[in-house]
């Protein structure tokens, strides 16, 4: 299909911007064809001003073209980055093996986590599954970031958001990052970039994350970028053969919208 050029999110809705775009290369990928190059524009134009009038343009003009949206239904595509001032997110490749075995390896990364330390063959195995969460278009599914310090240029940690679900717009984020690049802030700054991506382009009203009880680190990062504690559960489940607890945080998106001015600004690349 012929290429938009898209503006960053935080011009209109984003959620409306990916379901149009994605309703575009599905509707005239069906047909064979593709809209004239003045049709673009406008619809381009449409979309920038406002996404609904967007897809009313298309609905009146084209035979066929579904009557309605009803609830954005929101898209992420493979191939999608972002650039923050430090890092890209990106979705991994097979050449991250060496970096991902780096952290993934470790215990002190896994003591918290649902898995053990892994072997190499383990962490093949996760970077094959990793290679492939790269576009969210069903609930369950997780989008997931190899996070490049470009300093560094290494694959420092991994980011990613979870939809949880359609009809009550809800997100899930999550992380996992090398200790040797602890301190520097660089967590703080991919996962706030993850709410940014779920409150703009997502459309998601409520993002959740969560930790081990004994996983301070990860509770002040959660608490650091405004999530809320809401829940502190008491052997809920059982985590390598022991009862564990397990802390529950959250925000709204108009939350993180009134404390935007203090996040780091990004930009797609893709």
């Amino acid at each position: 299909m012929t290429q938009m050029a898209v503006r960053p999110a935080g011009h209109g809705d984003g959620a409306a911007m990916a379901v149009l775009l994605a309703e575009m290369d599905r509707f005239y990928g069906a047909a064979g064809t593709e809209p004239p190059d003045e049709r673009l524009r406008q619809i381009s134009e449409a979309l920038f001003a406002s996404p609904p009038a967007a897809y009313a343009l298309l609905a009146s003009e084209t035979p066929g073209w579904p009557v309605s949206l009803g609830y954005y239904r929101p898209m992420l595509f493979p191939g999608h980055s972002i650039e923050t001032p430090r890092l890209t997110l990106r979705p991994f490749t097979p050449g991250d093996f060496d970096d991902l075995y780096a952290y993934q390896s470790r215990p002190d990364v896994a003591r918290y986590l649902h898995w053990d330390a892994r072997d190499r063959a383990q962490v093949r195995q996760a970077l094959d599954r990793q290679c492939g969460e790269t576009a969210l278009d069903a609930e369950g599914d997780w989008l997931t970031f190899a996070v490049v310090w470009r300093e560094a240029g290494k694959v420092v940690g991994e980011v990613g958001l979870k939809w949880l679900s359609r009809e009550h717009r809800q997100g899930e984020t999550g992380f996992v990052f090398n200790p040797d690049y602890h301190g520097r802030g660089l967590a703080t700054e991919a996962t706030e970039a993850m709410l940014t991506l779920g409150f703009d382009n997502m459309g998601w009203h409520r993002i959740t994350g969560s930790c081990d009880a004994r996983n301070h680190p990860s509770a002040r990062l959660m608490e650091r970028i405004g999530m809320r504690r809401e829940a502190h559960f008491i052997h809920n489940q059982i985590v390598k053969g022991e009862w564990a607890e397990e802390l529950v945080y959250a925000i709204l998106d108009h939350e993180w919208k009134a404390r935007r001015p203090s996040a780091a600004p990004y930009r797609h690349l893709g």
